[in-house]
């Protein structure tokens, strides 16, 4: 099984996009760090002021890419998050990746109505030159990655007749051959595929009300590519080229939050979400597109993510439970829970009462260790196996500013790349120094 990565033309030092080139949270780099302690910090190379958002940076070409939400309340603070309209400007800022400093700003007027009104949600893609980026009201732009200019746009809702899901659009475009792949939401047009340089529509498909806010992806199995996409009514595979549906296996999560991007080991597909049971096992057909259904989560079994998207490494799921908050490792065999801790995701007077604990899992193929970044501001780096969580530092980098559940965090996915984590809140961007001592970092 080989997963694709989508039109990579960036180096081996970028993250251009959601989870990295490959789309699966794992940073290639050599020459990292090892340890990380109090004695031996890691260094803070610049800070740049940025608003609210969700939305992790994407780096590419020696630049970052951060998209944020500039409110017309000057009362908001991040724990409001009622779903009454909100005005402002939806911003995409490009950043020099060695001083911080901006290189150029794309905004427009927009107004949030959505529950958790602080910032967009998706990270920009980067490819070939050009930027892809939806908004959390659903505008989909297409902007030339050096200049910031408007190459095309569409208004989703408009020229769909949808309407933005309950938390805001959040599904990061995939750009994949000659296309870019959106959601809309309704009739046979949850997924919708473009011309990646005209914006030109080639074809949409599935159906549901919502269109949930999975992330899609390209897999390669069998000699067939396969484009995955959760919505709130099932898991499905389709042929990309023209949406023809080769799958699909029926999974429901509570409020349509069909959040995570199926995830593989081998021949095996893992997905969960938050509610009753919603986990399961898939088992992928070495000849054709088609799957067999392994098990299902229990109670008592599984994981069931939602902020974060787990790891799958040597028949081992890691992933951070959205009622229990807390990191779990389990057995891909038959879902067996092996262990759990909320060490790295909750702070540590909320650990035995809060929800929806969140920590973002990346892992260091070269040193074999997980960078985790916890709500609470945490830059972790620790090793994770079957028989435990191992931590081998942390330092705090960013304030949380965001609230959820009576306490603050922050939920935004952090950018590994030159050496570098990038890591934001709704104040700041920072690049926090991981090279080894005396390794030059870009």
């Amino acid at each position: 099984m080989l997963l694709i990565a989508s039109a990579l033309t960036a180096s081996a030092e970028d993250w251009p996009q959601w989870m990295g080139e490959a789309r699966d949270g794992v940073w290639r780099e050599m020459g990292v760090r090892r340890s990380l302690s109090p004695e031996a910090p890691a260094k803070v190379l610049w800070r740049t002021p940025v608003s609210y958002g969700y939305a992790g940076p994407a780096v590419a070409h020696g630049k970052v890419y951060v998209a944020d939400f500039v409110m017309d309340d000057p009362d908001f603070d991040g724990s409001g998050q009622g779903a009454h309209p909100r005005a402002g400007k939806e911003r995409i800022l490009c950043l020099d990746s060695s001083s911080g400093k901006v290189l150029w700003e794309h905004s427009h007027a927009v107004t949030y109505n959505v529950s958790y009104p602080g910032g967009p949600r998706v990270t920009p893609t980067v490819i070939d030159g050009k930027l892809y980026f939806q908004g959390t009201m659903g505008h989909f732009w297409c902007l030339d990655a050096a200049s910031g200019t408007v190459l095309w746009n569409h208004d989703i809702c408009a020229k769909y007749g949808s309407q933005p899901p309950r938390w805001g659009y959040a599904s990061h475009p995939l750009v994949h051959g000659e296309f870019v792949y959106g959601v809309a939401g309704g009739a046979n047009q949850v997924l919708v595929a473009f011309d990646k340089d005209s914006g030109e529509e080639k074809w949409k498909a599935l159906s549901s009300e919502e269109a949930g806010y999975c992330p899609p992806r390209i897999l390669k199995h069998g000699g067939v590519e396969q484009l995955l996409f959760w919505h709130p009514k099932a898991v499905n595979s389709l042929n990309p080229l023209n949406g023809d549906l080769h799958w699909s296996v029926d999974l429901e999560p509570v409020y349509s939050i069909s959040r995570m991007a199926p995830r593989e080991w081998g021949n095996k597909l893992f997905v969960s979400g938050p509610g009753k049971d919603v986990a399961v096992l898939l088992e992928l057909d070495d000849t054709k597109p088609a799957v067999k259904e392994l098990w299902r989560g229990r109670s008592d079994t599984a994981v069931y993510s939602l902020n974060a998207a787990p790891q799958v490494r040597d028949g081992v799921i890691y992933g951070v439970d959205s009622e229990s908050s807390e990191l779990i490792a389990v057995s891909m065999e038959d879902g067996t829970r092996l262990w759990s801790t909320t060490k790295p995701t909750l702070a540590p007077d909320a650990r035995k009462k809060s929800r929806h604990g969140t920590a973002f899992l990346v892992y260091h193929e070269a040193n074999e260790q997980y960078w985790l970044f916890g709500e609470m501001g945490d830059l972790i780096l620790a090793e994770l196996s079957k028989d435990g969580y191992r931590e081998m530092g942390r330092q705090s980098v960013v304030e949380p500013t965001n609230g959820a559940w009576g306490r603050r965090v922050v939920w935004t996915h952090p950018a590994f790349a030159e050496r570098s984590a990038f890591v934001r809140n709704d104040k700041e961007i920072i690049r926090v120094d991981l090279s080894l001592p005396n390794a030059p970092t870009g």
